[in-house]
């Protein structure tokens, strides 16, 4: 098995090709880049022409090592001069025929101890290794899109790969300056794997008309953090291209969650793939655009129909962290806020945790001792519900027990004056139970934040069946003056956030369970391979596993599908107290503080 790997051919210069290409040549090896048309491979030489001259232009390789990496690359649309080479990529079109027809004819061409690669993301390793005469030097090695910005590289061994190859390929993507992560051979690796079925859920989400395409991509943004939306996403890899990934994942899974949502197909099936073809959930301003073009699904900017209702004052209802950003943010915003607890001491104590919050804001330069003075003013700390007699709006944000929250709007239903806007903060109980618990549930609404409300800029709007038109306006003009996005969802299980985000986080749990990958290496997948700003098991312990067990419960409760159900070992770790973070230890351990 060679594993100096100085001399490397890519096969296939398209986006994929072309950008290994590039990393490869400016980390010093030689580069031949093959591909049948003539086209591809002269772009893929303007490609890394003008994208090493942009990477001198921003002072990140001098103009000699420029040209160093230019001579190194050249190309031939002959496989037979691959014949040199000690490592060669293959990134043809996702099919086992075409693949399988690039390494047959590479055993003839090449040395016996060169190392052939696989680049596919979806199709099985074992399976185009065993059409090689030599199955123990096939291996996966995937990069990820853009290759020269990514630093993921899934190195993926079959039961047939020698241990030696996949050595030299990792030492080789270390060189590069990747993050190498060992997995196994299945359908979508770790990244794609979770990542995919996300991806196809949020498609089925759009496909129900649950909510349109522009919120559910704000949602999973502003939410959570990413750097796309899915559907934006699904249109940059390509809705056919994701299609035949989310295909292997269910042939191998037969998990429901992994079944291509019909819209893929129907989209593909009409050319629409996505930024490629200029058109797919979006439309751009031509094919292989990124500038998104209004199209007669582009929502107008008077979407919401209706004049809503004159608020002026705001109540919170709640002590917790939660209760506590809320009323800061309604106080910022100019409301008159009304903080009320069970005790006039919890009262106090949350509108002393909002005085630090405030003061933290002065300190770093973000608020004016003024401001803070003044938004504290607005605030009055009450220890009944019998404040908020006179408020406009009631927002309750207690625990999440539909019990606890049915008693509560019960109450604000006595204590509110008529037209009053009652809105809860759930994250996944039905709102409408909720609501039934009034006289008046046309009044209620649900407007769930993320936390730290001060900070994060989402809000979903949950719409009952009975929620009446200028309720709904009113919420979203409230949203608006206090600089809050608002994103509109129907009132079922998880609304859109939860829905997409934790049958992720259980399907990372069960990858754990299944011995799959390890807890670092699935982290660091999502991190560095799909632009996360915290992998899954992070995440999880931040949020709490008691938290993340309930939401996943109401999930797989509601829409009865066994891809849902909590992954045992997530509720063997609830059992035992290691609820994350707050109890120092859940997947991970954490110092007391």
């Amino acid at each position: 098995m060679d594993t100096s790997l100085s001399t490397i051919a890519v096969v296939g210069l398209g986006t994929m090709g072309t950008g290994i290409a590039e990393v490869l040549a400016l980390a010093g090896r030689e580069v031949i880049g093959i591909d049948i048309s003539e086209a591809a491979a002269l772009g893929a030489v303007a490609a890394l022409e003008a994208s090493t001259a942009r990477a001198v232009g921003r002072g990140r390789i001098t103009e000699r090592e420029r040209t160093d990496a230019l001579a190194r690359f050249r190309t031939s649309d002959e496989l037979g001069t691959a014949a040199g080479a000690e490592l060669v990529i293959e990134v043809v079109p996702e099919t086992y025929e075409i693949k399988q027809q690039v390494f047959r004819e590479l055993d003839a061409i090449v040395s016996p101890t060169a190392i052939l690669a696989t680049g596919t993301n979806a199709l099985s390793v074992t399976r185009l290794a065993a059409e090689s005469q030599h199955p123990e030097r096939v291996l996966g090695l995937h990069f990820f899109n853009p290759a020269p910005a990514m630093k993921l590289v899934e190195v993926v061994s079959s039961v047939l790969t020698a241990p030696p190859a996949v050595e030299a390929v990792t030492a080789l993507a270390r060189e590069l300056g990747k993050e190498p992560v060992a997995v196994g051979d299945r359908p979508g690796f770790v990244a794609d794997g979770l990542l995919f079925g996300y991806l196809n859920q949020a498609a089925a989400m759009y496909e129900a008309n649950y909510a349109s395409r522009e919120d559910i991509d704000a949602a999973m943004k502003l939410g959570c953090g990413l750097p796309m939306g899915p559907l934006a996403l699904l249109d940059l890899i390509g809705i056919d291209t994701a299609r035949t990934v989310l295909e292997a994942m269910y042939a191998e899974s037969h998990d429901r969650l992994h079944a291509p949502a019909p819209v893929l197909g129907q989209l593909g099936s009409a050319g629409l793939t996505g930024r490629k073809a200029g058109r797919g959930f979006y439309t751009y301003d031509a094919p292989g655009g990124q500038a998104v073009v209004p199209d007669a699904l582009t929502p107008a900017a008077d979407a919401v129909s209706g004049a809503g209702r004159e608020v002026a004052s705001v109540g919170v209802a709640g002590s917790g962290t939660m209760a506590s950003g809320i009323a800061e943010v309604f106080a910022k915003a100019g409301y008159d806020v009304v903080l009320a607890a069970r005790s006039q001491e919890k009262a106090d104590v949350a509108r002393g945790r909002i005085a630090k919050s405030l003061e933290r804001s002065v300190t770093k330069g973000r608020l004016t001792a003024e401001a803070r003075d003044e938004t504290l003013a607005r605030i009055t700390a009450a220890g009944s519900l019998d404040a908020f007699a006179e408020v406009d709006l009631a927002v309750e944000a207690v625990a999440e027990d539909l019990e606890i929250k049915r008693q509560l709007f019960a109450a604000l239903d006595k204590v509110c004056r008529p037209g009053t806007v009652l809105a809860t903060t759930t994250s996944s109980l039905p709102v409408v139970a909720i609501a039934r618990a009034t006289a008046r549930p046309e009044d209620v609404i649900g407007m769930h934040f993320f936390n730290p409300a001060p900070a994060m800029k989402l809000v979903e709007v949950v719409r009952t069946v009975l929620t009446a038109d200028d309720v709904h306006a009113t919420v979203r003009a409230v949203c608006a003056k206090i600089r809050k996005h608002p994103v509109d969802c129907g009132d079922r299980a998880g609304f859109i956030v939860n829905a997409l985000l934790f049958p992720y986080l259980n399907n990372a749990i069960k990858m754990v369970e299944q011995h799959y990958a390890s807890l670092d290496d699935i982290d660091a997948a999502m991190r560095l391979g799909g632009g996360y700003p915290m992998g899954p098991f992070e995440l999880l312990d931040v949020v709490g596993l008691d938290v993340s067990l309930a939401i996943e419960k109401v999930l797989h409760k509601e829409f009865r599908d066994p891809g849902l159900a909590p992954a045992p070992l997530l509720e063997h770790l609830v059992a035992a107290g290691c609820l994350g973070r707050k109890t120092g230890r859940g997947f991970r351990e954490y110092a007391r503080r």
